[in-house]
């Protein structure tokens, strides 16, 4: 199938005197400042709540995360299922719930190309070196021959098909961009991201189902969310094999649990409680981790939580944006006409003289190393 270009007002092309009625005013010292964003995608193919518009919304960190811009993506009505950048092609990949994967690149503000598979894609993820993308078949994909499709990110041209199992739903490439991380029924795999080649694999995780998971910066643990009560199984990657099964609450919660995140400097795992408008603190620096609190929020969702680079904001699928330090709330994401907007598939953007300089990651990755 043909790929598809859909362009969009550029950064550069806007000029000095509308980049300054765009963003706030920075004092220079030598060198441009650098600018931090929360470039979220909408509308979430997982939830109805925060829905605003179609494509990508923009937010500056710095500024109490002020709106800045609107990048309208047609294709993006199809319904987000993943958001996960790269700072090697300087691009942002995103699925749909119609089997559609796409190259955003981030400098130009323009998709570079779109395709549709035969299966996929879920939350997907790109290869540090940034030539590989390796998207989840879909955790609605009950097939004997679901796992991952290996894409080529600078084309979109499918290389390759993993069969892992079934409901292929999170992948994650680590940091050091050793590995790749599969998530699907009650099962974690691990793959050597430069080949694909299956390295290990995990069975007897996540209690029901395939849900989320996180993973440390040493490859050392992972932290798989549990599809039956509020909680997470705690897996040493290097045993391969579940270690602990963590509950929140003083007595068991019979909701799902979606998302997990650990803090960079990975003192901290919080896990989102989305039917009880909670997300739930452990202390990560125990093992098993231990329970430290809760912090409120406004709506329910999807479910979803990550931290920005710097580890001081924890965003999640709602409105709210939190002060990782005190757990206090501390902004409100809002649209063009002051609506409160979310998602769960977002990341953080660093952006110099209108170049890309750094990108985080939509999954809550441990960075201690």
């Amino acid at each position: 199938m043909p790929s598809h270009t859909f362009r969009f007002p550029s950064l550069r092309r806007l000029g000095i005197a509308g980049a300054l009625l765009l963003l706030p005013p920075a004092i220079f010292a030598g060198e441009a400042p650098v600018r931090r964003y929360l470039y979220l995608s909408t509308p979430d193919g997982a939830q109805t709540m925060g829905r605003s518009g179609t494509g990508i919304l923009i937010f500056a960190i710095d500024e109490g995360h002020k709106f800045v811009r609107r990048i309208e993506i047609p294709t993006f009505v199809e319904g987000m299922r993943g958001f996960t950048g790269c700072e090697k092609t300087r691009s942002i990949y995103f699925s749909t719930s119609n089997r559609r994967l796409g190259c955003f690149d981030v400098e130009k503000d323009r998709v570079v190309w779109e395709r549709t598979y035969e299966a996929g894609c879920d939350r997907s993820s790109v290869t540090l070196d940034g030539k590989r993308v390796y998207a989840p078949t879909g955790w609605w994909y009950a097939g004997d021959d679901g796992g991952m499709l290996v894409i080529d990110a600078a084309t979109g041209d499918l290389m390759d098909r993993i069969k892992v199992g079934l409901n292929g739903h999170n992948s994650i490439t680590t940091l050091d961009g050793k590995h790749v991380f599969l998530g699907t029924t009650t099962t974690l795999s691990m793959f050597e991201a430069s080949t694909g080649k299956l390295l290990k694999r995990i069975e007897d995780v996540g209690e029901y189902g395939v849900f989320p998971f996180t993973v440390d910066s040493a490859t050392r643990f992972a932290y798989v969310c549990l599809g039956k009560h509020v909680g997470f199984d705690v897996v040493d990657l290097q045993a391969g094999k579940r270690i602990h099964r963590v509950l929140a609450g003083k007595e068991p919660i019979a909701h799902r649990t979606h998302g997990a995140a650990l803090t960079p400097d990975e003192t901290e795992l919080w896990i989102s409680d989305q039917d009880g408008k909670k997300l739930f603190i452990f202390d990560a620096a125990k093992m098993p981790p231990e329970p430290k609190g809760h912090v409120e929020l406004s709506e329910g969702g999807h479910g979803w939580v990550c931290f920005s680079l710097d580890g001081k904001v924890a965003w999640c699928h709602t409105p709210d944006v939190f002060d990782a330090k005190t757990k206090e709330k501390v902004a409100t994401l809002r649209d063009e006409s002051g609506k409160p907007v979310s998602s769960s598939k977002f990341l953080e953007v660093h952006i110099q003289d209108g170049k890309v300089i750094r990108m985080g990651s939509e999954f809550g990755l441990g960075r201690a190393r």
